[in-house]
Formats: C-alpha cells, sequence, structure tokens
C-alpha cells in the first residue's frame, strides 16, 4: 500500500467516525439546546464550542501519546439534558456543565476515577442509561402518527444498513429519511451561505438545585457510560494510554467550552472503535493518525456549525426526533442487556430503569439521580438480608 493510499485512509476513517458521531448525536444537542430556550445561533455556538474541544483534544492526546483516543461529546449527556432541564434557566444549566466538568477533572487529578465507578455496578449504570434513552426509541414508533411513510423508511433502512453497511448505518438513515420527506415536500431548503460560526458565552449561575438533577446525573452517566466503555474500547485494542491523565484533560477542556455550551465531552467509544481498525492503517502504532485526522474534521464542523444547524432546522421535526431515536436503539439494547446480565443485579437493575425512566421529581431533582440512588439502596437491602440470613 503506497504512502497516498495509507494517508487517504486516515482521512476517510477520520471522517466517517466524525460523520458517524455528528449523524447519530446532533438532533440530540439540538433539542437540548432549543429545550433551554436557545435559537440557532445559541445551538452553533454549541457545536462550535463542542467541535473545538473535541477536536482540539482529540488531537492532543493523539499525537503525545501515539494512541487513536477520539474525544466524543457525550450522546447520553445530551439526551439527559433534554429531559432534566425542565424548570432551570441555560444559566443555570451552564453552571451545571461546569459542575460536572470539575467532577470530572477532581475525578482525574486524584486518580478517584477507577475507585469511585467501581462503587457503581455496571448493570446499575447501564439500567440508568436504559432508563434516559428508552423514551426516545417509544417516541420513534409515535411518530407514526404523524409521519409513517419517513419513520418507516428511516426504520427499514436501519435494519438493511445494520447488516450489510454497519459503517455507514446513520448516514444511510439521514439519506433515506431527507429523501422521503423531499418527496413528501416536507423540506423547504433554506439559502445557504457559508459563514463561520461564533461562540456565545453564557454567564454560569450556580445553583444547589441545577447541580444535584443537571450536573451530578451529567458526571455519572458520561463517566459510567461514556468513559467507561472508551477505556474498554482502548484496552480491547491493546492501547493503554494513562486513565488518569486522559480523563483529567478532557475534564479541563470541557470546563473551558462549559460557558459557550459545550456540556460534556469524553472518551469515545463506537466512535473510536472505527480509528483502530485495520481500515485506518495496517499498522495499530500508526492508527493514531486517523483520530489526529478526526480531530481536524471536529474543528472543521465547529467553524461550520452556523451552516450545518440551518440546514439541519430546515428538516422537519418528525425527521430529526426519528433519526435520533434510531441512533439510540443499539445503545439501548446494550444498556438494558448488560444491566439484566446478572440474576444479582436483575432486580436493581429493573427497579433502576423503571425510576430513571418515569417522570419522578422530587425536591427539584429529576429521575436519573433517583433511579441510580433507588438501584443502589436495593442492593444494600439485599445484600443487608443475604448476610442475616447467613
Amino acid at each position: 500500500m503506497t504512502q497516498i493510499s495509507l494517508i487517504l485512509n486516515r482521512i476517510n476513517t477520520g471522517f466517517i467516525a466524525v460523520l458517524v458521531g455528528f449523524t447519530s448525536t446532533v438532533a440530540l444537542i439540538y433539542q437540548a439546546a432549543i429545550n433551554l430556550g436557545g435559537d440557532l445561533q445559541m445551538v452553533s455556538s454549541w457545536i462550535f464550542a463542542l467541535g473545538l474541544g473535541m477536536g482540539a483534544t482529540s488531537i492532543g492526546l493523539s499525537l503525545y501519546y501515539r494512541v487513536p483516543i477520539l474525544i466524543a461529546w457525550s450522546t447520553p449527556g445530551a439526551a439527559l439534558l433534554i429531559s432534566g432541564t425542565q424548570g432551570f434557566t441555560i444559566n443555570q444549566a451552564v453552571g451545571a456543565f461546569l459542575f460536572s466538568a470539575a467532577l470530572i477533572t477532581l475525578t482525574g487529578m486524584t486518580g478517584w476515577f477507577e475507585k469511585v465507578m467501581n462503587k457503581i455496578p455496571q448493570q446499575i449504570a447501564s439500567a440508568m442509561l436504559a432508563g434516559i434513552l428508552i423514551n426516545f426509541g417509544i417516541n420513534t414508533f409515535n411518530l407514526m402518527n404523524q409521519q409513517a411513510p419517513l419513520v418507516l423508511a428511516m426504520l427499514i433502512t436501519y435494519l438493511i444498513c445494520k447488516h450489510t453497511l454497519p459503517r455507514y448505518t446513520m448516514l444511510a438513515v439521514l439519506i433515506a429519511g431527507f429523501g422521503v420527506a423531499w418527496t413528501m415536500q416536507l423540506i423547504e431548503l433554506p439559502q445557504l451561505q457559508w459563514q463561520m460560526s461564533e461562540l456565545d458565552y453564557i454567564q454560569p449561575e450556580f445553583n444547589l438545585s441545577a447541580f444535584i438533577s443537571i450536573g451530578l446525573p451529567l458526571f455519572i452517566v458520561t463517566m459510567a457510560s461514556q468513559n467507561m466503555p472508551g477505556i474498554a474500547v482502548l484496552k480491547a485494542h491493546n492501547y493503554h494510554p494513562p486513565v488518569s491523565r486522559t480523563i483529567t484533560v478532557s475534564g479541563i477542556v470541557n470546563m473551558m467550552i462549559a460557558p459557550f455550551g459545550g456540556f460534556g465531552i469524553n472518551l469515545a467509544a463506537i466512535t473510536a472503535a472505527i480509528c483502530m481498525t485495520e481500515n485506518a492503517d495496517p499498522r495499530p502504532d500508526k492508527r493514531y493518525w486517523s483520530s489526529v485526522a478526526a480531530g481536524v474534521f471536529y474543528i472543521l464542523m465547529g467553524i461550520s456549525a452556523v451552516s450545518l444547524m440551518t440546514l439541519f432546522e430546515s428538516l422537519p421535526s418528525a425527521l430529526i426526533l426519528a433519526l435520533a431515536g434510531i441512533a439510540l436503539l443499539s445503545t439501548i439494547g446494550t444498556s438494558l442487556q448488560q444491566a439484566l446480565s446478572s440474576p444479582r443485579y436483575s432486580e436493581a437493575a429493573l427497579l433502576t430503569l423503571l425510576v430513571t425512566a418515569s417522570d419522578l421529581v422530587l425536591w427539584h431533582i429529576g429521575s436519573a439521580l433517583w433511579g441510580a440512588l433507588a438501584g443502589l439502596v436495593t442492593l444494600m437491602i439485599q445484600n443487608l438480608l443475604n448476610r442475616h440470613s447467613a
């Protein structure tokens, strides 16, 4: 294989990783920002901040450690914001973003990450994630009451491409949805004119309820459902960068971009795996260049956020919501499988799932944290009863 072919492979792999990440999650970020009272300009600022943060961190860490370390935005974190920010202002939400990023930085600097996360069984963390995301999957089918042909076309495309073109599944779903929506005259393309994105500073407001309802669940979900799988993917491909230092860097960068809408960045798992295959480079020690290429595309994505989001805003809401729900189907399935994988944790995981998926709000604290506590308390009671009977 020639040097030019190797370079093109690295660039192509990095582009695919970013494209998959963007198409599968941007709908969630868009909805989260809109729910907090944002407009297109604010959404673009969020994407710009996240793109800069993810790009710079991916490039820096990959070059420094010569390991394909890809940083991504928190997909379950974005989903959490949609349901967990009701009743809070954008300033309070940004304060919670900073709080979550500070916790991530602290766990990295102190080496608490492995210790703290080991206290929460993977089954409970997976059940909480499934509870957060399951309504998105259900809403995909609810959308059939509005636009059955559109949603059916996207679902069928997903099912076919999941087995035939797994690497391009979400891109194919987006193209199929766009094509059907265009045929049904649901899309009015705007006059696109490229302009560089701008960062809009949002003054943080530190609110205890927001810390507990948004910041703490965002921290738990990001660490348990994003960073842990990200580390597992690295180890599975025989890469062993310093975990605590990597988490610390992502936390510090997260704190820097939080006032501009950077709600959460973390180690990528699924998209990172794309950069670790033989398609990136036959030599494992050179595959980090794919993550570097992905970092460059992240930055370009951020710079072009206004144009990208103007195009995205012209799409019908059914297309955006169905895209988000379909993108999360595999994550929901994997989370449910992990949550119920052990009979020992099945009851606690089930309670965590049900409480998290509910609309429970006590003392302005959202259901995600109550779900995790329900699971942990259930485990404590079971352990006490088992010891007493023994």
